[in-house]
């Protein structure tokens, strides 16, 4: 039986691990141009392989020519996308000094709320505060990131060819084993791509409905806004909501019932399709604690940007698959998942 490793060891191994993660992240950053495109592929090819087996099956069209229907589908998917994120872009970049304006101006009607309600508060010294902060900047930050999701078309595409070509290969080891690694990661990964590429058109369109029917300005760039940012885990679905919020309050067309409803209305489909609808239907998919999907959503974002936080849940799930087929790093995948090393080991104990 072999001896446990000595605290020396334990710690030396621990460095290790550490510093290998550290270059990692460092090579994941320098490789983000070639990375994004093919990471952005791969999920792709989870939206079209479904239709690519309608064709096949149904149609009984060869593999090369289902490929082709599956990929014209994707580009008219990515063109669509495009042109919806780009008049999003176009309009909020129109109405950006409105935007800030109106920000501004509900800070300065807060400020002098809190003052009457005798409550001691530098008005003048807070909105100077608020003027320095770039509001506009980070809104332009973050659609200018969408817009970089889509400029890659071409090389997306080119990466979903041979994705696509592959898997005749990938699915005839699923045919050997479904118990194999690459299985149980593929499986994770489509259920997630596939239910939340659902839920998150069902709450964009929801949201622009609902915004559109209230009379807000630029619906349309929210309900979008809403559809992307859904994809960020707990984060983004509070900033889909707060993002219409000055708009509404300031705006003189818009009455208090109207403004409150423009933000209780867009917050509770949120909510419910955040903490019912998606739970019941997907469970604890990627197995992941929610401390480590905030984490990851750090992390991912210093590396990659916006892109990065989009795809930081799928790629932490499959980082942590892997780091569970490893003895040495099994301790840390339980951590990820939320659970005690100490009981995971004691568990699988004869």
């Amino acid at each position: 039986m072999p001896s446990p490793p000595r605290p020396a060891e334990q710690v030396q191994t621990a460095c290790l691990l550490l510093l290998t993660a550290i270059a990692g992240g460092a090579a994941l950053s320098w490789l983000r141009p070639v990375m994004v495109p093919f990471v952005l592929a791969l999920m792709l090819t989870y939206v079209l392989r479904p239709p690519m087996a309608w064709a096949m099956h149904r149609l009984r069209t060869p593999r090369w020519l289902a490929i082709i229907l599956a990929l014209g589908a994707g580009f008219l998917l990515l063109t669509a996308a495009g042109m919806l994120v780009g008049k999003s872009v176009s309009s909020l970049t129109k109405n950006l000094d409105a935007y800030e304006s109106q920000v501004r101006t509900l800070v300065h009607r807060g400020s002098v709320w809190l003052t009457a309600q005798g409550l001691d508060v530098e008005t003048q010294s807070l909105e100077a505060q608020f003027a320095k902060a770039p509001v506009g900047t980070m809104l332009m930050r973050l659609t200018n990131a969408l817009l970089d999701l889509l400029s890659n078309t071409f090389l997306v595409l080119v990466f979903a060819v041979y994705l696509l070509q592959g898997g005749a290969e990938a699915e005839a080891d699923d045919d050997a084993g479904t118990d194999s690694l690459w299985h149980r990661i593929d499986e994770q990964v489509k259920r997630y791509v596939n239910l939340k590429i659902g839920l998150s058109a069902a709450t964009g369109a929801a949201v622009w409905l609902i915004l559109a029917l209230l009379g807000v300005e630029l619906a349309m760039v929210f309900g979008v806004l809403a559809f992307v940012l859904n994809f960020i885990p707990n984060v983004g679905s509070v900033v889909a909501t707060l993002l219409p919020l000055p708009l509404v309050l300031v705006s003189p067309d818009v009455s208090w019932t109207t403004a409150v409803l423009a933000l209780l209305l867009p917050g509770s489909v949120q909510m419910v399709v955040g903490n019912v609808i998606e739970p019941k239907l997907a469970g604890n998919s990627l197995d992941l604690h929610p401390i480590t999907v905030l984490l990851a959503l750090i992390l991912w974002g210093m590396i990659w940007g916006v892109t990065g936080m989009l795809l930081a849940a799928p790629m932490t799930a499959v980082a942590r698959l892997l780091l569970e087929q490893m003895p040495l790093t099994r301790p840390v995948a339980e951590l990820m998942a939320g659970r005690s090393p100490g009981a995971a080991r004691t568990a699988s104990a004869p």
